[in-house]
């Protein structure tokens, strides 16, 4: 059997076990899905593997990637890995300063982008990096090189030697320096080593229930360690790989494929929620009924267990009016959902389920190739409400403080040019101080409640958790985003973006008058609504806890504007400065 010990092994079974695939890759290129083979992988990364060392490429090399999902991505990525250069993938999305800074701190030798709106991004500071000797693109551009020239390089090249080369490189070398998103200071790169990459990989793949006909749907940022440990996870079981690179298209485009799973955040799983209520919400009579009443039934719903018979039957009857249509919409086909990066509601996870959607909740960091925990098929592999079991040779114990601390496999050997950095998150033990707070249930399930940075203190010496306080609330269907506040406060309070799409559908039934959203907000009838939605939930909170003031957003936030981080996470002292006046308006009176 073959053994798997450095990424790039991962393409020796793609010659052997799956050498006849057709379609190992997919994706959508003037509106039609196209397909590259197993065979073509292998060609392509080879030819750039022997195009960048006619570069002048050599073992340890930066190179940056800024780009969209493609197959290219994978291309670059093992043409990379197999003669011991490191990627360095980037956001699209960052600063110049950001981008500036990462070029600078691993003295990056070559620059891939995806196409002209990401070079247009990087060209003014391409000058200042004078380590940078070129920048080629996937799509063709006038005044860029294109990624074609690198593939005729090695065409061309009469390098015998790769399979030696490849066999030079350890499973303890750096395979890749994935830089934070900074959204609190300046980026840290974490180092990652072919070892701790591949523990990963192993580990997930002995509780995946996956097979090589299977196809995966892939959407999320492959420059994040999530998506692009499973796609690492897809190729070990010889999986197709699906890639949008739109966000807007990705219901379509599941349709379109049919994918046995995919991996989200949960404000994807948050977004088609909502969908689906929403046309809940727009049916009539019977139907109407029929249809909520199967949503209320996922509340009943227990995983692991026996439900019974009467559950059984409901169940049925709800599946066979509403729950399969669901499934359709996703394709027909999924095995499970993969849910990481937030915690995810407990009622969306019901309902999913319910609805035989099996979504998995994981949690991980970049530092530690991502997993640490995540739910599985297993016997008892599944909790409400917890990430799930600690994945195979992964530790954690919790800090006095709350504070998860972990030791794996897959930890990181550092930040990049950072030692200090580095010795304030690990300690002499080996302890990675994750800055999560949570705890372990009936021993044996993780369970985040929230970020030990974002806890804060109010005025009179509470400690609050925001990010439990906003998952309940965003619960609500008239509620799309929230962020707590009250640091140094005399009580919480919070900033709501509505949702709009079902407020306005509220507005139909009751006769209100929808115009635009910064005209809806300043309605009284709509701020008693969602002031009493607010009341309502704070029912189910500690009196520290609980939202006494609140101001509506109209305003959308998004990774473009500046108010969630690529991960789609909130910056929570981004938009407490932009909304300083509102936040201190909340404040200005005694309540």
């Amino acid at each position: 059997m073959l053994e798997i010990r450095r990424v790039f092994d991962l393409l020796d079974q793609y010659k052997g076990k799956y050498a006849s695939k057709k379609n190992a890759f997919g994706f959508k290129s003037h509106n039609v899905w196209n397909t590259y083979s197993s065979s073509d992988y292998i060609n392509y990364v080879n030819e750039i593997s022997l195009g960048l060392i006619e570069l002048g490429v050599q073992k340890g090399d930066k190179i940056a990637t800024i780009m969209v999902n493609c197959p290219e991505w994978n291309f670059i990525d093992m043409g990379l890995m197999q003669i011991g250069a490191i990627q360095v993938p980037i956001y699209p999305t960052i600063s110049t300063s950001n981008f500036k800074y990462i070029f600078n701190d691993v003295e990056v030798k070559f620059v891939f982008v995806s196409n002209n709106e990401i070079f247009q991004k990087i060209k003014p500071i391409i000058p200042e990096i004078v380590s940078i000797k070129e920048v080629y693109s996937i799509e063709k551009l006038i005044d860029v090189k294109n990624w074609q020239e690198v593939l005729n390089l090695g065409k061309e090249s009469n390098i015998k030697d790769l399979k030696n080369i490849k066999s030079s490189i350890l499973p303890d070398e750096i395979a890749t320096i994935i830089y934070t998103s900074g959204t609190t200071g300046i980026p840290k790169g974490v180092m990652l080593s072919h070892f701790n990459l591949i523990s990963n990989i192993m580990a997930c793949s002995e509780i995946s229930p996956f097979k090589s006909s299977h196809r995966a749907f892939s959407f999320l940022p492959l420059c994040h360690i999530y998506e692009r440990m499973l796609n690492y996870l897809y190729q070990n079981f010889g999986m197709s790989i699906y890639y949008s690179d739109n966000f807007e298209n990705i219901g379509e485009n599941i349709r379109e494929v049919k994918p046995h799973t995919f991996c989200a955040v949960p404000r994807v799983l948050e977004k088609v929620c909502a969908k689906i209520e929403r046309k809940g919400d727009s049916l009539s009579g019977i139907k109407r009924k029929i249809f909520q009443w199967a949503v209320s039934i996922s509340d009943e719903y227990k995983v692991n267990k026996n439900n019974g018979f009467v559950f059984g039957l409901k169940r049925e009857f709800a599946d066979f009016f509403v729950f399969r249509k669901w499934r359709k919409s996703l394709g027909g086909n999924l095995i499970m959902i993969v849910s990481g990066g937030a915690p995810l509601q407990q009622r969306i996870s019901r309902l999913f389920w319910t609805a035989r959607i099996p979504v998995m909740t994981g949690y991980g960091l970049t530092e530690t190739s991502p997993v640490i925990a995540v739910s599985n098929f297993g016997k008892d592999g599944i909790k409400f409400g917890t990430v799930g079991p600690l994945l195979k040779d992964v530790e954690v114990k919790i800090a006095e403080d709350g504070e998860v601390l972990v030791k794996s496999p897959g930890l990181m050997q550092g930040y990049y040019n950072r030692p200090d950095r580095t010795k304030e998150v690990i300690d002499k033990d080996g302890w990675f101080y994750t800055g999560d707070i949570g705890c372990i249930e009936d021993g044996r399930y993780l369970k985040i409640t929230d970020r030990k940075k974002e806890m804060f203190k109010t005025s009179g010496g509470k400690y609050v958790a925001p990010q439990v306080i906003e998952n309940i609330v965003k619960e609500s269907p008239f509620i799309e985003k929230i962020i707590v506040i009250g640091e140094k406060r005399r009580f919480t309070s919070a900033l709501i973006l509505p949702n709009f799409e079902h407020l306005e559908a509220w507005c139909k039934i009751k006769n209100i008058d929808f115009t635009t959203n910064k005209a809806i907000i300043k309605n009284k009838l709509i701020i008693d609504r969602i002031d009493r939605e607010i009341k309502e939930i704070n029912f189910k909170l500690n009196k520290v806890e609980q939202i006494k003031k609140f101001s509506l957003i109209a305003d959308d936030w998004t990774v473009e504007t500046g108010e969630l981080s690529p991960t789609l996470k909130l910056r929570r002292k981004f938009i407490q400065e932009k909304y300083k006046d509102t936040i201190n308006g909340i404040y200005r009176f005694k309540n």
